[in-house]
């Protein structure tokens, strides 16, 4: 996968999409993925579960990693009001000779206005009579359909992808590691005004320049002035002891036409469970002036490490 370790101080959000995500975004709908890594048809793979909503439908895809990298192996289901059998059900496709059933439950799955389901759901991925992956809280209901046990290799998440529009503010919930609770993440770009129309300080000619305020549970993480010059940046803050890198490119919201897309990365780093130095839990760092020291939250080992990244892509609607 391309994008789910080492992620640089400067990066490129020109990430190429696959037809799949290219016609969903252009279509303006909110998409959500979730990519697990566990074994499945003899090999270690990626499964990804894919959720789309727009102002007719839910959508849902389960795709399987393929030879080489590709999602080759994949299950659609559409769930369109007045379909609504399709809201329980069963799919199957063979994965280099291994058959791998798919199992859904979402007839009382509660969204509550978001892309993926809150509660009162199930999605399980079965193979060799093994639920390798199942995603939802109804997990006895499920066991109970697929008539299958537990894998004995619990799935790991890699990553979760959020493609969200908006005009000014973008707003999404996310667990930073697995007994996390959920956090309030939201964004705002916003217009800072000048009077007089000062260039000074690099201030734009007409007294207006952009900057961008990141929140964290509605507590002020990070905020960059001068945005137009800070585009593309790092920093680093803690969210109850946690360090968390965030990185950011907003080139194409600045100075591109049409609709386009910025790029948000949100990064745990378990090697440096630490109280920050200031007693705020929201507090931010420039990575530059970090020190590391040892800790821990809610019993995951200070020497752990994780590839765990939320993406956000965030479509700046005019």
């Amino acid at each position: 996968m391309q994008d789910q370790i080492g992620i640089p101080a400067c990066f490129s959000s020109g990430e190429k999409l696959s037809d799949d995500q290219a016609a969903v975004t252009r279509s303006g709908q909110s998409v959500f993925m979730s990519v697990y890594r566990t074994k499945i048809a003899d090999q270690c793979r990626l499964i990804t579960i894919t959720w789309c909503k727009n102002l007719m439908l839910h959508g849902l895809s389960v795709s399987v990693e393929g030879p080489e990298g590709e999602n080759q192996y994949t299950c659609k289901v559409e769930l369109k009001p007045w379909y609504f059998w399709r809201k329980q059900g069963s799919k199957h496709f063979t994965v280099e000779g291994k058959v791998v059933d798919i199992f859904w439950d979402l007839k009382a799955a509660k969204f509550n206005g978001e892309t993926e389901p809150n509660s009162e759901y199930y999605v399980a991925v079965v193979c060799d009579e093994e639920v390798v992956l199942l995603v939802g809280d109804l997990k006895k209901d499920a066991y109970r359909k697929t008539g299958c046990r537990p894998a004995l290799i619990d799935p790991i998440l890699v990553s979760k992808k959020e493609h969200i529009f908006g005009k000014k503010k973008f707003s999404t919930r996310a667990k930073f590691y697995e007994k996390d609770g959920c956090h309030e993440i939201s964004i705002e770009c916003k217009n800072r005004n000048f009077s007089g129309g000062s260039i000074s300080n690099g201030s734009s000619p007409n007294g207006i320049e952009p900057e961008m305020e990141i929140r964290i549970d509605g507590q002020l993480a990070i905020h960059v002035k001068h945005l137009q010059w800070k585009f593309r940046g790092n920093e680093s803050v803690y969210v109850n002891k946690l360090r968390v890198e965030v990185y950011w490119d907003v080139h194409d919201w600045l100075f591109s036409p049409g609709l386009r897309h910025a790029l948000f990365i949100f990064k745990p780093i378990l090697s440096s469970l630490s109280v920050s130095s200031t007693s705020s839990p929201y507090a931010s760092t420039p990575l530059s002036s970090q020190t590391e020291s040892s800790g821990s939250v809610d019993g995951i080992s200070a020497s752990g490490s994780t590839e765990f990244c939320l993406f956000l892509y965030a479509w700046k609607v005019e």
